[in-house]
């Protein structure tokens, strides 16, 4: 691992527990809660995270920055920022919500940190390097459990809510479990852990998803290309699965899969 992927990886793990802390800091006084949708919402504490975390990287490295709330461009050198993934469960006092930083050089995911600070957990990847939660190296389920597949499928409303009520059909249908728990990057990490055996959304955005997708590939598991057709700005599908049911989620919902399927340690993030 270069200097370079080595600094940025202990800045964004020093930034997402100073970012968590800020956050339960602001938690207890929430101030007016901005609606961006029925089912999306912003407070004081996304702004204020967001900029604190901008601020930090212009000082260390003055790297571009994407994020939820003040948008971005893209550069050789750019950060892809989730300031509060599942705010709803944060304004609604829940554990499940998290802070979400990946580090893009030329194109290529190199680094994903997610932090959830209710639970303490700091998951963190880098390309080539595996996947870890709290310094212990993580691996996908491979069903090992013996259980019914576990599919958190996530929602957005831009895509149609029968979409959603039919891909739900189609799991059921196929004997797969399903839930839906609000935070995509935490959906995401959670398979990375193997606690979940897939994620699965038929739209969602770069911030949310980057650090996690990172973080699957790295612990054993299969990834859409969600950057393709400029997936890094307006967003795409996204699946990561162990792979004994990626082929099968793929057919079920309509989101190709690289072939041949790409693992960890290969070259597309």
């Amino acid at each position: 691992m270069s200097d370079e992927v080595a600094a940025r990886l202990a800045l964004a793990e020093a930034l997402a527990r100073e970012a968590g802390a800020m956050a339960l800091r602001m938690r207890d006084d929430l101030g007016p809660v901005e609606s961006k949708s029925p089912i999306d919402f912003c407070t004081a504490a996304d702004h204020a995270v967001e900029a604190m975390i901008r601020a930090r990287i212009a000082a260390a490295f003055g790297d571009a920055v994407i994020g939820e709330e003040e948008g971005g461009e893209a550069a050789d050198s750019v950060w892809v920022v989730d300031p509060i993934d599942g705010t709803a469960n944060f304004i609604h006092g829940g554990p499940r919500w998290c802070i979400s930083l990946a580090w893009m050089r030329r194109g290529r995911v190199e680094l994903g940190v997610i932090y959830q600070p209710r639970e303490g957990r700091l998951f963190s990847a880098r390309r080539g390097q595996g996947a870890f939660l709290n310094g212990a190296r993580l691996s996908v389920s491979h069903l090992a459990h013996g259980a019914a597949p576990l599919v958190e499928m996530g929602w957005s409303e831009r895509r149609p809510l029968a979409s959603f009520t039919e891909a739900l059909h189609r799991l059921t249908e196929q004997r797969f479990e399903f839930r839906r728990h609000g935070s995509g990057a935490l959906g995401l990490a959670d398979v990375a852990a193997g606690l979940n055996d897939a994620y699965a959304e038929l739209h969602i955005n770069a911030w949310d998803v980057l650090a996690g997708l990172l973080l699957v590939r790295e612990a054993g598991g299969v990834v859409n290309d969600f950057l393709a057709n400029d997936g890094l700005t307006r967003g795409n599908p996204v699946l990561a699965a162990t792979p004994e049911i990626a082929p099968r989620l793929s057919a079920l919902l309509g989101i190709p899969l690289p072939e041949p399927v790409e693992m960890a340690g290969s070259e597309t993030p």
